[in-house]
């Protein structure tokens, strides 16, 4: 049986802080789309640390996410979507590491 076990951090706060904290060399992020886009876009933001993962939903509220604040965009049909740029800004500014790797779970 697998010890690997996977821990919901409720707020962008706490993930930053364990962020801080671990200084891993990757962040991994999936940014999820609903059926139809224009009602949901969200993130999740995935730090892998000693056999555990730690994940972190953010969700929209307005053309921003709840506790990051990213922006939404709108393309020409109205759906509402992140740009994987401003996630990876926004996670290396936040966290102060150039060095960071943040990438897309769909490019690991």
């Amino acid at each position: 049986m697998s010890r690997d076990k996977v821990i919901r951090l409720k707020s962008w706060e706490e993930f930053k802080r364990l962020a801080k904290e671990v200084r891993p060399r990757s962040i991994v992020y999936n940014i999820e789309q609903s059926v139809p886009a224009r009602e949901l876009t969200g993130l999740r933001l995935i730090l892998a640390a000693q056999g555990t993962q730690y994940v972190f939903l953010d969700f929209p509220k307005g053309m921003k996410l709840r506790e990051t604040g990213i922006s939404l965009h709108r393309d020409k049909n109205g759906n509402r979507y992140l740009r994987d740029e401003d996630v990876i800004d926004f996670v290396k500014k936040q966290l102060d590491r150039e060095d960071l790797t943040v990438c897309s779970y769909w490019t690991i």
